[in-house]
Order: C-alpha cells, then structure tokens, then sequence
C-alpha cells in the first residue's frame, strides 16, 4: 500500500518557519490503528489524514501518541496541499471533523493567504491549579479553561523566557496549557505545552487561538488580532472574532512530497 504523505511548514512564509504537519490523502479511510502508527512514525505535533466526501472533505488529526478533536495548523497545510499540490478547484475547501464543519477560504493577491472559519471556544475561569505555579515558577494574573488552561502572565517577558517543568504540567487534566500576555509589537502573544498528548512545545497552534481570541476580545475590547506563537520557530496569525467564530489566517509552504509504503 503506498499512501503520498506531504510536510507542510504551517504559519510560515518560508520553510523552517512555523509548524510542520504532515499531511495523507486518502481515498477511503485507514484503520484508526494504521493512522496513530504513521503519526507516531511521522514524529510531528500532528498528521492530518483527509478522505473526499459529499460536500467536501472528512478530515482528521492524530498527534504522535492520540487523536485530537481540533488542530488549526494542520487543517492550513491540508487546505494548502489541496489548492497547490492536487489541484482543488475553487475558492473554499468545507472539512467535516469532530468538532463540526470547518471552511478554509484563500484570497491574496496569488491566494498565498488562506483563512480557516473555526468555532470560538471561549474559555471559563478556574482556581489556578498549584502545577502552573509549580512547572513556570511564576503565578499568573488569570487562569481559564476550555480544551486547554490558559495562564495568562502580566508580563511578555514571563511568556519568551518560561522554560516550564514538564513533570507538574503532566498531571494536569487537559490537552495542553497555554501561557500568554500581552504584547508591545502584537496585541498578544503565546505559547503551548501539551506533555499529556505527546507534544513538549508545539511551534505553533492554531486551535489555541479558538480560546484565545474570545478572552483577549473581551479584555481589550476588539475583535481584530495580531497574534504571534513565541516559540522557538515562530508564527504570526491574523485573528477576528466573528460572532461565535473565530478567523484564523495564515500561509502555508510545502516542505517535501514523498509516499509512505506499507507492506500487506
């Protein structure tokens, strides 16, 4: 079985920026098992798998070591190979996921900018778990929750700087913690740590911005974001809160095309 496989570098306007993600065509599904084995095989933060459907796409996300409900980079570097490398005919790519329907739209002046419609997740305020104090040596002005917990820090320096211990944010149950703050260049800036799913630091999240936005919206009184992923490699995103939406744009770069062969 040859299965083509595509490394996509996420957020980026060149390679070696942003996050990579693979990304597998398929025509019908694999079994769930095959696709966690060529995830953990891949070694990235996430490996999308899509299938064509009615209306669109299925499309699916797996981490090195479990699926996941919602990933924003991979779903750019999808939409990505399927407008420049197979030719996808159209303006708007429609996803069916776990977490609802998904749209990816390109404009620019080449269509380099693709915009990904996804549902906001506003987070919800919690006690500050004693890990977070533990893992960054530092108390954060505010603490929420959604699929992540956002530790919002009062200084952009706390955020560049954290070098967390993994053992404490390990034991906390959610998929991954966010730490952010506002920022002097960009209206805020961010960082993701997800030792639950396999992943120590994530260069670059899309979907943590689906609970970002609604928060910084409502504590800066604005809907249109320049965010930026601090992270070693780095990202920047446009944002907008949209009613219950939030719109997450980016461009993507193809990285390498290769195909992935499987025996039996």
């Amino acid at each position: 079985m040859n299965i083509p496989v595509y490394q996509v570098d996420a957020f980026a306007n060149r390679v070696f920026e942003g996050n990579p993600a693979a990304i597998c065509p398929l025509e019908h599904w694999l079994p769930e098992h095959t696709m966690q084995a060529l995830a953990a095989e891949n070694n990235l933060s996430e490996t999308a798998f899509f299938v064509p459907a009615e209306d669109g796409f299925e499309l699916r996300w797996f981490t090195p070591a479990t699926e996941v409900d919602l990933c924003g980079h991979a779903t750019l570097a999808a939409a990505h190979v399927l407008f420049e490398e197979l030719d996808f005919q159209g303006e708007e790519i429609r996803f069916s996921t776990k977490s609802g329907p998904l749209s990816v739209i390109r404009s620019g002046k080449s269509g380099e900018l693709l915009s990904m419609d996804f549902p906001a997740q506003a987070p919800l305020p919690i006690d500050l778990p004693t890990q977070i104090v533990q893992a960054f040596h530092a108390t954060p002005e505010d603490c929420l929750k959604f699929a992540d917990i956002i530790a919002v820090f009062p200084s952009e320096d706390l955020v560049r700087k954290a070098d967390p211990d993994m053992e404490p944010l390990a034991q906390l149950d959610c998929r991954g913690i966010i730490i952010t703050a506002e920022s002097k260049e960009y209206d805020f800036i961010a960082r993701w740590f997800g030792p639950r799913t396999g992943i120590k630091e994530d260069p670059v999240t899309g979907s943590a911005f689906t609970q970002l936005v609604p928060y910084w919206a409502k504590r800066l009184g604005k809907i249109n974001f320049r965010a930026k992923q601090v992270s070693e490699r780095g990202g920047e995103l446009s944002c907008e809160l949209a009613g219950e939406r939030v719109i997450i744009s980016g461009k993507a770069v193809l990285f390498m095309h290769g195909v992935i062969e499987i025996e039996g």
